[in-house]
């Protein structure tokens, strides 16, 4: 009988110790979204690969850490959870156009980096459309001040007209809190 308890206290100890520890990554866990504006002009040569800059994109990472009660020096890791973009002009607009697409980030003294992209678009996509994204630990760019990303596209076919497009970028950030 003494081993059966020994078990039964044992495996109530590992459930227990899964459980807060489950609970302590929900709270060392959080996720920044940044969003950003491109305008793909008329007039793209077909199968040419074409950049867009973005404009610099300001982090305030400063004020999300505290919010979240963390700092920088606590960051563990960023990783882009996600990459949606969406056409907000003309509103009726597809991604029809685009056969490839690849995002890349920069920030003051540190390499560009190839964070998300899609090949082979469908001629079906509507206006919104999901990248894969990278699995990079991309924590040295968005603890920066700012961080522009590029967008570089390959049409399949000439834009008559200019698509503005809006980016959303969603990073998860996993922090020590209060050095936890």
């Amino acid at each position: 009988m003494e081993k059966r308890t020994l078990y039964i206290f044992l495996l109530m100890f590992l459930t227990l110790t899964a459980t807060k520890c489950k609970k302590l990554d929900k709270l060392t866990q959080f996720d920044l979204t940044y969003h950003s504006e491109i305008t793909i002009p008329a007039g793209i040569p077909v199968a040419t690969p074409f950049n867009i800059p973005t404009p610099p994109i300001t982090t305030n990472t400063s004020e999300e850490f505290e919010n979240n009660n963390t700092h920088k020096d606590l960051i563990q890791e960023i990783k882009l959870k996600s990459l949606r973009l969406e056409i907000t002009d003309p509103a009726n607009g597809t991604f029809s156009f685009l056969n490839k697409v690849e995002i890349y980030i920069s920030a003051d003294g540190l390499p560009e980096k190839k964070i998300a992209w899609k090949e082979n678009i469908p001629d079906s996509v509507g206006g919104t459309l999901d990248l894969e994204t990278s699995n990079d630990d991309l924590k040295d760019y968005l603890i920066q001040d700012t961080y522009e990303l590029k967008v570089r596209t390959t049409t399949d076919e000439i834009l008559t007209r200019d698509y503005t497009v809006n980016i959303t970028a969603v990073f998860r950030v996993n922090a020590e809190i209060l050095g936890i």
